[in-house]
């Protein structure tokens, strides 16, 4: 087994050992950022020419035109119906969880008028056009395509393009089947840096999109940050992560189990047991042992448990709360009787997992919650993607020539406190009456 950092709230160094253990070290490599500069300069200066020097160089993909590099709907449609019919079946009714969750997220316009006529109110208006990042070729997540182009549609955005890489031609057909189940309008078959500039600036064959959403490697990190404020994102994610808390009577394979589901994704991902029970803790440990063996991942695994992973034995069940809200996780668990009861104590936590069959792998495939979550303490501000992210909203304000009176007199008032004198006169002059109303 990998040596499992082990903490106990008795320690008088825990707050500090806690810190070192779930901080990440995101400095930039500048490498990276560098190279990420130099193809976000080129594409927005050369277009397509740039695209596809890129996309030959990086992916071995030659094409004369971008426009070659689009994938026409048709295809989109054969790949969904030539897929197995089990995988097929599994797509569409996990798009369907998804699309009936996201439903309910859906916010409309509002106003209310005031008794003096004036009407104040908001309104809801999606992106005009979104970009959808897809990692490609063998590691590729049709889970993701779900979960990041559903809550788009249901928003109402005008017109979704995803972007896919595809090193040396390799299409993945659940990919492109998942594409076709969500609705994505346009797909082309290029990625990296030079994808995330194409969305961003646009080219001549690629449009510009509002907002860029979806997961990418460093590259496609450090260039999502770089062109925020050009274009909207999503977030720049760190390492997965999931926190189980659990009161010692689940059985310590499924926990053991839960761990591994996220450890697996890289090595610098984390996977913590928080728990009352030091027996229990051992009994997972030896179940991590055993079944470590079995996992066609256990080198990333156990890279994953050695670096980052934790045991933490705590006095109680609260402060096993407590502690995760101190760590704020990506994905919480609460492997415990009346989960409901210690909910009411979580306030950090990307997406909390209620019970003892409640998974972390069912939210990253068909709950129906998003599985685009806030990572590295992010959950103490942020939140899951979804809906809302596809939304903009909108002040209206209608003000009545009655409360241009009492609304023209406050703002005066409070303009000529800040030495801003048009903005007073303006107010003034609405409450001074427009001469067209005068007899």
């Amino acid at each position: 087994m990998p040596e499992i950092a082990r903490l106990s709230t008795t320690q008088t160094d825990f707050g500090e050992r806690l810190a070192k253990l779930t901080a990440f070290d995101s400095a930039l490599d500048e490498e990276v950022e560098r190279t990420v500069a130099a193809i976000l300069a080129d594409v927005r200066a050369r277009g397509d020419a740039a695209v596809l020097e890129y996309t030959e160089r990086f992916d071995r993909v030659k094409a004369a035109h971008v426009a070659e590099l689009e994938f026409p709907r048709r295809e989109l449609d054969r790949a969904r119906a030539q897929l197995e019919r089990g995988q097929r079946e599994a797509l569409e009714h996990a798009a369907t969880r998804i699309r009936a969750f996201h439903e309910r997220q859906f916010a409309g316009s509002w106003e209310f008028t005031e008794p003096d006529g004036t009407m104040l109110g908001q309104r809801i208006t999606a992106i005009g056009r979104a970009g959808l990042y897809v990692p490609g070729g063998k590691a590729a997540y049709p889970s993701s395509v779900l979960m990041n182009a559903l809550p788009a549609k249901v928003a109402g955005v005008g017109e979704l393009v995803m972007v896919v890489p595809t090193p040396g031609g390799e299409r993945n057909p659940l990919v492109l089947a998942a594409a076709a189940i969500a609705g994505v309008d346009r797909v082309f078959t290029i990625g990296g840096a030079q994808a995330i500039a194409a969305l961003a600036y646009g080219t001549q064959t690629i449009p510009q999109v509002d907002k860029i959403v979806g997961p990418g490697n460093a590259y496609v990190a450090a260039a999502k940050r770089r062109v925020f404020g050009t274009v909207g994102i999503d977030m720049v994610a760190g390492p997965s992560e999931i926190l189980v808390i659990c009161d010692g009577s689940t059985d310590p394979d499924w926990i053991a189990m839960d761990l591994f589901s996220q450890a697996e994704h890289d090595e610098s991902a984390q996977a913590i047991l928080v728990s009352p029970d030091a027996g229990f803790i051992e009994r997972v440990a030896r179940s991590i042992d055993r079944l470590l063996a079995t996992m066609p991942r256990r080198e990333v695994i156990g890279a994953s448990l050695a670096r980052r992973g934790a045991f933490i034995h705590t006095r109680s069940l609260e402060e096993a709360c407590d502690i995760a809200n101190r760590v704020s996780p990506e994905h919480l668990e609460l492997s415990v009787l009346e989960p409901e009861k210690w909910l009411e104590k979580i306030r950090n936590a990307g997406a909390i997992f209620l019970g003892r069959y409640s998974s972390e792998a069912l939210g990253d495939y068909c709950a129906g919650p998003n599985h685009v979550l806030p990572t590295s303490r992010t959950a103490r501000f942020s939140s899951p993607l979804g809906v809302y992210d596809f939304q903009k909203r909108s002040s209206v304000i209608a003000v009545s020539r009655e409360g241009a009176q009492t609304l023209g007199r406050l703002a005066a008032t409070l303009a000529q406190g800040e030495g801003l004198h048009a903005h007073a006169r303006s107010a003034e002059l609405r409450f001074e009456g427009n001469p067209a109303d005068k007899p």
